[in-house]
């Protein structure tokens, strides 16, 4: 090979590979500092968009989890509120039944029958006042848990509905409707405690029917939200597999890659070197 100034071919292939190695190093130091293998879409396009994408529905599950945790915890509410009607109930129904009997005198069927309105005036402020995160719970109106994996073909939307609850209407019926109406009778006295008794019995089976549904639906809310939590934990883990720096593999790559750095160094020191033989032949 035959000596020239004008080009320093040793030189630049030395330099060349020199500066692939150092992108090499910087990339993995970069990936060890980090902890994550795809730190720009140059580093693994594909992989990049793979684990965005489960990231995604990461999000979607988990906010979903959380939305059926919302949904149980307004329908653990009204259940809540229910079971306290149905003592009132049971109360109500210990007045009509000790108001019925004869033996009382008058001003001990007036004391029941005031306890009886004011067990009447509670049912109504439970079914009014009875609110969860600022809203009313008894209204009869169909509440939006919406579940989803961030695709459209992953969403389910679980309409819960908690009947009104008035004296006028106290639980539900087997078909959805209106139940037990307590106002037909205003005052409980020896005529009407064997009709209210029959009243109170049927609020106190419609309560029960209302809150098996409502238990019915807390139930399956439960399910979206594990089945949400164990979507979450499964699509993480696939996220991390992609994403997550292989750090057995980055500190062999970091050795390989610093002893090629100072070879590198050295032999484009080499190279350079050789360039000054050739003022050995001017001498």
């Amino acid at each position: 090979m035959s000596l020239g100034v004008l080009n320093n071919i040793s030189a630049i292939y030395a330099q060349n590979n020199l500066n692939q190695t150092q992108m090499s190093l910087q990339n993995t130091l970069t990936q060890l500092s980090s902890g994550s293998r795809i730190n720009s879409g140059a580093d693994d396009a594909a992989g990049l968009a793979l684990a965005d994408g489960l990231h995604a529905n990461v999000a979607a599950l988990t906010q979903s989890a959380q939305n059926a945790s919302a949904g149980v915890g307004m329908l653990q509410t009204a259940d809540g509120a229910l079971a306290q009607v149905t003592n009132l109930l049971n109360r109500a129904v210990t007045l009509a039944t000790e108001a019925a009997n004869g033996t009382l005198n008058t001003s001990q069927v007036s004391s029941a029958d005031q306890e009886y309105q004011n067990i009447l005036t509670e049912i109504g402020n439970i079914g009014s006042k009875t609110n969860y995160n600022g809203n009313a719970v008894f209204t009869a109106t169909a509440v939006n848990v919406f579940v989803s994996d961030g695709t459209a073909s992953g969403a389910s939307t679980f309409a819960e509905t908690v009947g009104a609850l008035t004296t006028a209407s106290v639980g539900t019926t087997s078909g959805g409707g209106a139940g037990a109406d307590l106002t037909a009778s205003a005052t409980l006295d020896s005529t009407t405690a064997a009709g209210i008794l029959t009243t109170l019995t049927s609020a106190v089976q419609d309560v029960a029917y209302q809150r098996g549904t409502i238990g019915a639906n807390i139930n399956q809310l439960s399910a979206a939200a594990n089945v949400a939590n164990t979507q979450s934990v499964n699509l993480s883990s696939a996220e991390n597999n992609i994403r997550a720096t292989n750090y057995g593999q980055a500190t062999s790559d970091m050795a390989k890659f610093k002893i090629l750095s100072e070879t590198g160094i050295a032999a484009l020191s080499q190279a350079n070197a050789v360039q000054q033989d050739v003022l050995k032949l001017l001498q």
